[in-house]
């Protein structure tokens, strides 16, 4: 009797196993409506060209180029002269003393090479803004790397989801056919459900964090889309490279763009200091003038009229050289920039050390997979689903086997990319590129 319901229980459940797969397409669908929003393609070169072109942030440093460029250009004007002009009348209570009128050009001859000293820190800060573009332009660069690469992860990630979610939903139809059948309890097929259930908020999270990071792309290419969403390409295989830790160190001290700023900054504050001490330097006062009277007819003291010219020069008190603190401040604002400098060479090493050990120890990880995990996790789960479908194993032996399989993909995509994040780290930190994928 035992061996007839046996039999039965099996040949309803070849008969309704068919059903199962014609209740999944909804699911499939409504699953597929949620992926297929509308985006555009876009490869690794042709958005790192888009942001270089269109980041709104990037455009705004590079005016700083023409910012200091007219700043030189201004450096090297020189004091403009000044004409005066006066009118006078002393002909009051009918003196008959005459009228006349003053003409006069002051100028200042600027003395201790203070357009030289302009002009000099003038150009030494157009260099030191070409080096903060192209610190700029680094740090951009990867960043933007590294949102295209989050924006790949997370859409991986989405599809390993669905494609657990379909596996635990399919787990869960049988299931439930198996309970309606009596070959297993009602228990086993709710916490069949629960799981799939569990597995489907996970993939509508995953979705989130997908557009999110789809979102990013179109922020750092200055896009406003709404309707057509960028979306990314590729995968983590090219991301393997072979460095030797000291070559890196001295590649960042070479290439590194902050620590050429910093010895940059370290000329500015030179040509500063320079600029301070040629203001210091009294300049002299030009002036000429002409002046012309008219007759004077009073009877007393009658006078022909008559033009007289003046030249002279003035020289200014400079009281305030005695207060030096501008002085001082240029002084140790250069201290200030040689300590900075030290500071940040001995940061970029740190970095450096930092980055080298970080990709080292993904790379380390990623050689843990090619030992086989995922392949025995995907064996241990057909076997215990096999052993479950024939009564030898557990429900629960079989969740536990589909989520650690699960776990261990989802581990395997997170290491790789950390490892393609690891690897732009190190690349920046020790100011080289060839990332292409």
């Amino acid at each position: 009797m035992l061996n007839i319901t046996t039999i039965t229980k099996n040949i309803l459940l070849f008969i309704y196993l068919p059903l199962l797969l014609i209740d999944l397409a909804p699911i499939q669908a409504q699953v597929l409506v949620d992926t297929t929003f509308p985006k555009k393609i876009m490869t690794y070169s042709d958005y790192m060209e888009a942001v270089v072109q269109n980041n709104l942030s990037y455009a705004a440093e590079k005016l700083n180029i023409n910012i200091a460029q007219a700043a030189i250009e201004k450096a090297t004007i020189i004091p403009d002269p000044e004409l005066s002009a006066g009118f006078f009348n002393n002909d009051q209570q009918h003196m008959k003393m005459g009228y006349g009128y003053e003409i006069g050009i002051d100028w200042t001859l600027e003395l201790g090479g203070k357009r030289k000293a302009r002009v000099n820190l003038a150009k030494s800060e157009s260099e030191l803004a070409q080096h903060a573009l192209q610190e700029f332009f680094q740090n951009l660069r990867s960043d933007a790397t590294t949102q295209y690469l989050t924006a790949v992860y997370h859409e991986q990630l989405v599809k390993l989801q669905l494609n657990s979610y379909e596996s635990l939903n399919q787990l869960s139809k049988s299931d439930s056919i198996r309970a309606k059948l009596g070959a297993i309890t009602a228990i086993d097929a709710k916490q069949s459900k629960l799981e799939a259930a569990s597995m489907w908020n996970e993939v509508i999270q995953s979705i989130g964090y997908w557009k999110s990071a789809l979102g990013n792309l179109d922020l750092l290419m200055g896009s406003q889309q709404t309707k057509v969403v960028t979306s990314a390409s590729g995968d983590f295989s090219t991301f393997n490279r072979n460095f030797h830790l000291h070559d890196l160190i001295e590649q960042a001290q070479l290439y590194r763009s902050d620590l050429l700023y910093a010895w940059q900054h370290q000329d500015v504050s030179k040509k500063t200091l320079e600029l301070v001490k040629a203001n210091r330097v009294i300049d002299l006062g030009l002036n000429t003038g002409l002046t012309r009277n008219a007759a004077a007819h009073n009877e007393v003291a009658p006078s022909p009229a008559f033009t007289a010219t003046n030249i002279g020069i003035s020289l200014p008190l400079k009281f305030s050289n005695k207060r030096k603190g501008e002085l001082k401040e240029a002084y140790y604002t250069l201290q200030q920039s040689e300590v900075q400098y030290k500071q940040i060479e001995l940061q970029i090493h740190t970095e450096v050390v930092k980055a080298y050990y970080q990709y080292e120890a993904t790379q380390k990880q990623l050689q843990q997979f090619t030992t086989g995990l995922l392949q025995d996790a995907q064996a241990i789960l057909k076997g215990k689903r096999y052993s479950y479908e024939r009564g030898e194993s557990s429900l629960l032996e079989v969740l536990h086997a589909q989520r650690i399989y699960i776990e261990m993909q989802q581990h395997y995509y997170e290491t790789l990319f950390n490892n393609a994040v690891a690897l732009v780290e190190l690349e920046r930190s020790a100011g080289i590129w060839d990332i292409y994928f």
